[in-house]
């Protein structure tokens, strides 16, 4: 039988580690200018958003994070996730409006607060929902992502 479509997938059953960085979509908010709707058609820079890199096969195609040795689920416009700043343990939950980012262009890359670590670029915020949990200026932080 086929698993329903609201089902997770085992792999996204327990949380994914990685980096956490910011983008601008939409209409102008903080320090974006007016941009693109994002693969969505929804994206908002003032929105509590992200862009995943597996939203559908031509994101996946330009994304690919498996090159940097990360499986990550399909997963496609509204779904929600929890992140979770590895720095400060403080949490935002978003929904995807955009397919990014292009994890393989930053393969090994990592970002600290202390010892704490993340590797590989697997998700992109809104301003919006980054400013959440850690401050813009910042740039990349380690963070967990969940289910929300």
């Amino acid at each position: 039988m086929a698993r329903k479509s609201t089902d997770p997938p085992a792999d996204l059953l327990g949380p994914v580690q990685g980096e956490v960085s910011w983008f601008c979509c939409g209409t102008a908010w903080g320090p974006c200018s007016s941009t693109g709707k994002g693969a969505c058609g929804t994206c908002n820079s003032g929105n509590l958003q992200h862009a995943w890199p597996n939203t559908s096969d031509a994101c996946w195609d330009i994304t690919r994070p498996d090159r940097c040795g990360v499986s990550l689920s399909r997963r496609t416009c509204g779904y929600r996730h929890r992140i979770t700043a590895l720095c400060s343990g403080t949490s935002v939950v978003t929904a995807i409006a955009d397919c990014g980012p292009q994890t393989d262009l930053f393969c090994g890359e990592s970002s600290c607060c202390g010892a704490t670590c993340a590797s590989n670029r697997l998700i992109d915020l809104t301003p919006a929902a980054y400013s959440q949990i850690a401050s813009l200026s910042s740039g990349l932080r380690p963070c967990e992502i969940s289910s929300a």
